[in-house]
């Protein structure tokens, strides 16, 4: 067993791991993305510059330099500058975005199986990684739905009680003060308990791909259990991150090229090595709470060794 994966770990401690193993392994994780995410993005732009999309820059309309940046954003084209709407570039997207979905957990799930050689020290490939990610397509797929439905249904069923709540607390308060500090309340404390449950059950993939328990939400519940918060907090951590990244590409490339071609693929190029990044930190979170519950369920199985 590698020690670095052999002891449970402390906040800085899986954060630390977790670029470590970026940056000394990038070319293995960052393939593994490229290999599966790459091929769907590249006809991304394929798609995009078949429905007249420019490839180095794109402006709008507008007086200005930049109410034609911000404009190409919005979709708002002067009638030289081609349609607004395009039905076949919109469905290709819709396609794009489903094949995203169906490949992006099956690439976590390689790079789960990575960190679970490097753990046990065994040798493997990126194509060894990749053909067992895809040996548990079925599982992997049916489970991410699955929470898919259940993230949805937290969304949905908060963002209707809220509203509800509103309706009757302008009925009751006179002034808008009132209505704003329910609508405030109620919405931190299901937040709360969303993120509460959502961290409980978040670890289904790991369960399903390495362990073969699918859909893995029990597994998930008993392996977080005393440590939600701490996992709440490194998910809002490696989200900051990940948030910053990605916003500082989308404004210094956006201001020079528009809503391009060229743009769009600079941002799936970051979008894999944030993908990458979350994949490994996941992936070391999950195998630091399997480290703490399988020593955990030993020291249960000594004490009752010794009770008998």
């Amino acid at each position: 067993m590698n020690a670095q994966f052999s002891k449970p770990k402390r906040f800085g401690e899986i954060l630390d791991h977790t670029f470590r193993l970026s940056k000394n392994h990038f070319k293995d994780f960052f393939l593994i993305v490229l290999v599966l995410l790459g091929p769907v993005y590249l006809l991304q732009a394929l798609i995009e510059l078949a429905s007249g999309v420019s490839f180095f820059r794109t402006t709008g309309s507008g007086e200005t330099w930049f109410d034609g940046i911000v404009n190409s954003f919005s979709g708002e084209f002067t009638a030289e500058e081609g349609p607004a709407v395009n039905v076949g570039a919109e469905l290709g997207t819709a396609l794009i975005g489903l094949i995203t979905m169906i490949l992006t957990p099956i690439a976590q799930a390689a790079i789960l199986f990575t960190l679970n050689h490097m753990r046990k020290n065994e040798d493997y490939s990126v194509k060894l990684v990749i053909k067992e990610g895809f040996s548990r397509f079925w599982p992997i797929i049916g489970s991410s739905i699955l929470f898919g439905l259940i993230v949805f249904g937290f969304i949905f069923v908060p963002v209707f009680t809220i509203g509800i709540a509103g309706v009757f607390s302008a009925a009751l308060f006179d002034t808008g003060v009132g209505v704003i500090i329910t609508i405030v309340v109620l919405f931190l404390l299901i937040a709360a308990i969303v993120a509460y449950l959502l961290a409980r059950w978040s670890f289904y993939l790991g369960a399903t791909a390495i362990e073969h328990d699918a859909p893995g939400l029990g597994r998930s519940w008993r392996l977080t259990k005393k440590r939600t918060f701490t996992i709440i907090g490194l998910y809002i951590v490696f989200g900051l991150i990940l948030g910053i990244v990605n916003t500082a590409f989308e404004l210094t490339f956006g201001l020079v090229l528009g809503n391009s071609v060229l743009y769009g693929m600079i941002l799936n190029v970051v979008t894999l090595f944030t993908t990458m990044l979350f994949a490994v930190g996941f992936g070391v979170m999950f195998f630091d709470l399997k480290t703490r519950h399988d020593a955990d369920d030993l020291n249960d199985m000594i004490d009752d060794y010794h009770t008998i």
